[in-house]
This record gives structure tokens, C-alpha cells and sequence, in this order.
């Protein structure tokens, strides 16, 4: 019997066992119940055996199916694993892109709430203006029936003036045609009249008619010329009459104190007995006192006074002041000089800023550069041609003022003027050497201190060395010219003046192609006349560098002198 059999009977018994209950199972019997229980035990134990070998293999097989069913599950799993990843990626990056597109579609409507409110408000704006025009409309409409009203009434009008102008028209027609029939009558009158004439005076009237032109034409002319030379001898006798009356009533307006200076000022002594004590053993002291000053101390026979000599007036009254401390203190000796020296220079400076300051304070000008207040104190120490700088400049600024308000140029040229002729000089008074002309000089501190164009442009133009752009500028020059040629405001050796006057004319008529030559505004430029068949334009020029480096080279003068050089053709004719 095969083992499978037997199991299956064995669990056959088994579960007819249970199946039938206790009751089947005492019916059988005992023996056979034992033998086939013997049997069945031998069977079960082998088959038992068997079933755990059977058992082991299929458990092994089972095992490796498991593990093999296992390795496919991973593999599937890890792909499903990479899957999921994938998707994932993919789902987050859709998210993300669902979320910028949500924010742009929030951006979108944001922008289209914006633009809705916008559209509501041209809306109303619009029906506003709407309800506008609907108004201008009805009024339009109420004009364009009365304008209808009044075209029909003038349309009734224009055909009452078209009857009439029918009725004009003619008249007009009647009217030509006599007009024409008078115009042929009065031309065979004049036919007839100029035939009469004709004979009578024996000239053809084509030449009576131009002898009475030629005769009107010259007599037209003469009065023309006549009455062109009235009319300029007219203008010109007014505007010099005008300039005068400016120019007189600005210096009646003006009044000034005037000074003359020196280059040489008189100290005096209470005795000669302090004259050995400035000198001191063996010249010492004046030779201290000089050394300090930069001054020429002139100690002669002249009683009870000692002559203090220099071109430069500051450092003449540092001295003079200087000296007079030291008589009045007695202590006199190197030392002391030089400590009383460089005291005095110290309240000099202080003196010289407060003379500025009280210029301009009486002159009424503000705002003035702490620097060009030192230099308007300077200039009180200050001479030209004998005249005393200061009182110069403010006769000067007084008088530009005065024509500035005579010619009605406004309350801001009035103060520009009188700006600009206190500091016209300024370049005068320089703290160190320069060689530009005193004018351009006084403009660069004028420009450096930040003045106004038009005080800068006046200040280098007064002596026509750059071009005038303000209108104020030549009422400067015309104001400095009225203060130094004033009578008594300024002095110069006569003989000087005319030598040097003579050798200006004389150098420059040296040259050939030189007519005439003319120092003028004393000395201070040469006009040479030339004539224009000889001398050409490119030569002028060279004529007039030629004269100026001669001028520069061979003679002596104070400031400097511009030379004009002149060409003109001139044609002269008489009429007799």
C-alpha cells in the first residue's frame, strides 16, 4: 500500500472517528479497531517520516521560491521605490509651477482690480465730460437755430442788396460809358493843348519833361543834404548838451576833500639832542631802525626834525609812528626798535581794516570780501600823479553813483557803480609783485573774492585793456577820468609831462607811412594817423607792436600806454 494511501485512510479514520462520535467507534471491534490501530501507527510513523522528508524538500523549495519571489520584490519594489521618486519630482515641480501660475494670476487680477478701478474712474470721468458735452451740445444747438434765424434774415438781406446791385451795376455801366466819352474829349484836349504848346515854346514835350525832372531831382537833393546836416549838427548839439548836463550835474552833486602826499614825510623833534640818541654809537640805531622799516631815515642839519624817505607810504608812517614811540619812551637801542617796529606794523594792519571798514560803511556798501576791505584801507597811504588814492576811489565811486542815478539806470546799477568805482583801483595796492597792468590786477582779486560780473568786467575795463559787456563799465572809466582830471587833483612836473608827451609823438612819426601821431588822456595812449596808400592792414598791426616794443624799451612812464594805430581812405570832394 502506497503511503499516500494510507495517510489518506488514516485521516479517513480520523475523521470518521470523529464524525461518527464514541457511539460508531464502540461498535467496531476491538481487534480490528487495535490492528488496524497497529497498522496505522506503523503507516503514520512512516509515513510521518516520509511527510518530514517530503516536508524538509518542499520547505527548501518553498524557501526558494520565497526568496526568489523576494528578490523580484525588492527589484519591483526598488523600481517602484524609483518610480515614486520620479513622480514625485515631477508633482513637486507641478506644484511649483501651480503655485507661480497661482501667483501670477494673482499678480493678473491684482492688475486687473487696478485696471477696473481705473476703467471706474474714466468712466465717470468720461460720463462727466459726457454730461459736459451734452450740455455744450444743447447750448450749440440753441446757437446754431439762432444762427439759422439770422442766416435766413440775412439771406432776406442779401437779396435786397443783390436787387440793388443790379440796379448800381447800371447805373455803373451808364456812368463808365460818359466817363469814356469825357476821357476821349479831355485827351484830344490835351493833344490840342500840347501842339499849341509846342509851337509856342519850340520844344517837344519829351523834353520839356525831362528838364523839369532834372530841375526838381537837384533841387531835391540840396534840400535833402541840407536838411540831413541839420538834422545831425541837431543830434549832435543835443547829445553833447545832454552829456554835459550829466556830467556837470553828477559833479555838483559830488563834493570831496582833496589831499596831496608825498614820498617824503617830516618828523619833528622837541630838540637836536635826541637826533645822537636815534643815531646811536656809530649809526646803530638807524641802521637798525632802517633794516626794520625797509625806510630811508634822513638825519641832516635841518633844526628840530628828521626826514623819513620811501615810495611806499605804509612803511613811511610805520616809521614815523615808530619813531615817535620811541622819543616819547627814551629807550632807544636795536632791541627795542625792532620790538616797538614790529608792534606798530601790527596795529597798522588793524588801523588799515578799520579805514576799509569805515569807507564802506559811510559809502553805504555791503557785503564787501574781508580782503578787498584791507586793500580799500591800503589805499589811504596810497598816491597817484599827487593824488591820494583813497579819496580818489571814493570821490570816484560817488561820482559813478551819481551818473548812474542822473542817466535812471535802476537801484541795483546805482549800487553795482558805486561798487565798482571804490575798487577800481585796488589794483594799485598789491601785497606782492605782479606784472599785470593794475587794472587786469584789480579784476583777478575782484573775480578771487567772488564779486559781481559786472564789477569785474568794470574794474579791467576802465583803461580799455579788455572789452566792455556791462553797461556800468563806462561810467567807471568816464567817472576816473572826471576825478584825476579835475583841477588841483593831481600834479606833475610840467617839463616832464611835455618831454615826455613830445617823445611819444616824435617815436612814433620815426616810422615811415606815419602821418600824424597823438598822445592822449596824458600820456597814456598814442594814436598814430597813417597813410592808407602806404601802409596796409597787416602792416598796421605790425606798426603798432613795433611802437609799443619801442616805447616798452627806450622810455620811462608810470603805468602803461596803449597804442591805436589808424588806417582810413578818406574821399574829399567840393562843391562850388
Amino acid at each position: 500500500m502506497d503511503i499516500p494511501i494510507i495517510i489518506l485512510l488514516s485521516i479517513i479514520g480520523i475523521i470518521a472517528g470523529y464524525l461518527g462520535g464514541k457511539a460508531v467507534v464502540q461498535r467496531t471491534s476491538t481487534t480490528i479497531l487495535d490492528n488496524a490501530q497497529r497498522e496505522a501507527r506503523q503507516h503514520l510513523e512512516k509515513a510521518n517520516a516520509d511527510a518530514d522528508t517530503y516536508k524538509s524538500e518542499k520547505i527548501e523549495e518553498a524557501k526558494h521560491k520565497y526568496q526568489q519571489l523576494r528578490a523580484e520584490v525588492d527589484k519591483y519594489k526598488n523600481e517602484a521605490t524609483k518610480q515614486i521618486n520620479i513622480h514625485r519630482k515631477k508633482l513637486e515641480e507641478a506644484d511649483a509651477k501651480f503655485k507661480q501660475k497661482e501667483n501670477a494670476i494673482h499678480q493678473r487680477n491684482t492688475a486687473l482690480k487696478a485696471k477696473e478701478e481705473e476703467v471706474l474712474k474714466l468712466q465717470e470721468t468720461l460720463a462727466a465730460q459726457l454730461a459736459q458735452f451734452t450740455e455744450k451740445q444743447t447750448e450749440l444747438d440753441k446757437r446754431r437755430t439762432e444762427l439759422e434765424n439770422k442766416t435766413s434774415d440775412l439771406d432776406k438781406k442779401m437779396s435786397d442788396l443783390d436787387k440793388k446791385n443790379i440796379e448800381i451795376d447800371k447805373r455803373s455801366t451808364d456812368l463808365e460809358a460818359r466817363i469814356g466819352k469825357l476821357q476821349k474829349d479831355r485827351e484830344q484836349l490835351d493833344i490840342d493843348y500840347l501842339r499849341q504848346l509846342e509851337k509856342v515854346s519850340g520844344m517837344t514835350a519829351d523834353d520839356a519833361k525831362q528838364q523839369l525832372i532834372d530841375s526838381m531831382k537837384q533841387k531835391a537833393e540840396t534840400e535833402a543834404l541840407a536838411l540831413v546836416k541839420d538834422i545831425i549838427d541837431d543830434a549832435k548839439l543835443k547829445a553833447n548838451k545832454e552829456a554835459k548836463k550829466v556830467i556837470i550835474q553828477t559833479i555838483q552833486r559830488t563834493a570831496a576833500e582833496h589831499t596831496i602826499e608825498n614820498t617824503v614825510s617830516v618828523f619833528p623833534l622837541e630838540s637836536d639832542d635826541i637826533k645822537g640818541q636815534i643815531i646811536g654809537r656809530e649809526g646803530r640805531n638807524i641802521r637798525a631802525l632802517e633794516a626794520a622799516t625797509g625806510i630811508e631815515i634822513i638825519v641832516d642839519d635841518t633844526p628840530e626834525a628828521i626826514v623819513i624817505s620811501g615810495f611806499d607810504p605804509v612803511r613811511r608812517e610805520i616809521a614815523r609812528l615808530s619813531l615817535q614811540r620811541l622819543v616819547a619812551d627814551g629807550r632807544i637801542h636795536p632791541a627795542r626798535i625792532e620790538e616797538v617796529v614790529a608792534k606798530t606794523r601790527r596795529q597798522m594792519e588793524q588801523q588799515i581794516t578799520e579805514i576799509g571798514e569805515r569807507t564802506v560803511i559811510d559809502l553805504n556798501i555791503h557785503g564787501l570780501h574781508p580782503d578787498l576791505i584791507r586793500a580799500v584801507g591800503r589805499m589811504r597811504f596810497r598816491s597817484s600823479y599827487g593824488q591820494n588814492l583813497l579819496q580818489h576811489s571814493i570821490e570816484t565811486a560817488r561820482l559813478c553813483a551819481t551818473m548812474a542815478a542822473e542817466l535812471g539806470l535802476g537801484t541795483n546799477n546805482i549800487k553795482l557803480a558805486k561798487r565798482a568805482g571804490l575798487l577800481h583801483d585796488i589794483g594799485k595796492v598789491p601785497d606782492e609783485e605782479t606784472e599785470l597792468s593794475h587794472a587786469l590786477f584789480g579784476m583777478k582779486l575782484a573775480e578771487k573774492s567772488k564779486e559781481h560780473p559786472a564789477v569785474c568786467n568794470a574794474i579791467g575795463a576802465h583803461h580799455d585793456e579788455i572789452e566792455m559787456t556791462y553797461l556800468i563799465s563806462p561810467i567807471i572809466q568816464a567817472c576816473d577820468a572826471i576825478s584825476g582830471a579835475r583841477p588841483g587833483a593831481r600834479r606833475e612836473i610840467l617839463e616832464a609831462y611835455i618831454k615826455r608827451i613830445n617823445e611819444l609823438e616824435t617815436l612814433a612819426q620815426s616810422y615811415s607811412g606815419v602821418e600824424k601821431a597823438y598822445a592822449i588822456q596824458a600820456g597814456r595812449e598814442l594814436r598814430v594817423i597813417v597813410e592808407s596808400d602806404q601802409v596796409t592792414d597787416q602792416q598796421s598791426e605790425e606798426l603798432s607792436f613795433a611802437i609799443a616794443s619801442k616805447i616798452q624799451a627806450e622810455m620811462q612812464y608810470p603805468g602803461q600806454i596803449k597804442v591805436t594805430v589808424i588806417r582810413e581812405k578818406r574821399a574829399v570832394n567840393f562843391a562850388r
